[in-house]
């Protein structure tokens, strides 16, 4: 099937590759798995080999219908609709279980997807995602890194994820301008334990990280807390005033928003 540029369209050809990432999804025998643009359907086959059903969620109505005739209807569903409005709560009802989610996701709007499944994290169990390399090392980025930051913390208080594998552009079809990682991320919010609240927490953070070169201060001063409430906080807190957003743990994050508020 000719690819869409426009749609973010890369087609993984790489056999061994494929089945890597189905076998990172773990134990799938009872299981319904969303697959995030299937495209041309070369995961899509490794995951209907495994999976009790697969809703193939695919924007582009040319490959849906190719979708359709490649795959028996009774193991593979194929969803003509974008993944952005695709109802992960309905449809984790329908199965009776939460989702797994695979995909190869286009890079132009990666952010999005990632923030969607956020959202809907009450409705899946984990995902296995296809992303460009430098995001990929954003979200498993640790404190202190150069890749650390607002990403890499939304992304982590919704789960721990981890690197799988990288491919080259050679890969697919056709070849991206950059290399690719598949990572795995767990679905398992951190905002309970750390006590606090989902709607203001991430806000703050990103806050914390509005510009990457200035101190925690002065980005919090710039959002509007006062010179003394910042100071009370780190000093309740014992973090470093000086010190950057890039260079604390959530924990540390969190421990700071519970003495701001």
């Amino acid at each position: 099937m000719p690819a869409k540029p426009k749609l973010g369209q890369n087609f993984l050809n790489d056999a061994q590759a494929i089945q890597r990432i189905a076998t990172s999804l773990g134990d799938l025998a009872s299981r319904t798995v969303v697959e995030v643009g299937p495209g041309a359907g070369a995961i899509t086959g490794a995951l209907a080999a495994r999976a009790a059903h697969v809703l193939a969620v695919e924007l582009d109505p040319v490959l849906a219908t190719h979708l359709r005739t490649q795959f028996p209807s009774g193991r593979v569903t194929v969803i003509t609709q974008d993944v952005l409005k695709f109802d992960f709560a309905a449809a984790s009802a329908a199965a009776g279980q939460k989702l797994i989610v695979a995909g190869n996701l286009p890079y132009g709007i990666t952010s999005e997807i990632l923030l969607k499944l956020a959202a809907s994290h009450a409705s899946l169990d984990r995902a296995v995602l296809m992303v460009q390399r430098e995001v990929a090392n954003r979200i498993v980025a640790k404190p202190g890194s150069r890749d650390y930051g607002l990403l890499s913390v939304t992304v982590q208080m919704y789960g721990p994820a981890e690197s799988l594998f990288s491919l080259p552009p050679e890969s697919f079809s056709p070849p991206p301008d950059v290399d690719s990682t598949v990572f795995r991320w767990r679905f398992a919010p951190r905002f309970a334990e750390l006590g606090v609240e989902e709607s203001n927490f991430l806000p703050f953070v990103r806050r914390a990280f509005a510009q990457k070169r200035k101190t925690l201060a002065n980005n919090l001063r710039a959002a509007g807390f006062s010179t003394a409430a910042f100071a009370a906080a780190t000093e309740l807190t014992n973090i470093d005033p000086r010190a950057r957003a890039e260079a604390l743990p959530i924990e540390d994050l969190a421990a700071l928003w519970r003495a701001v508020q």
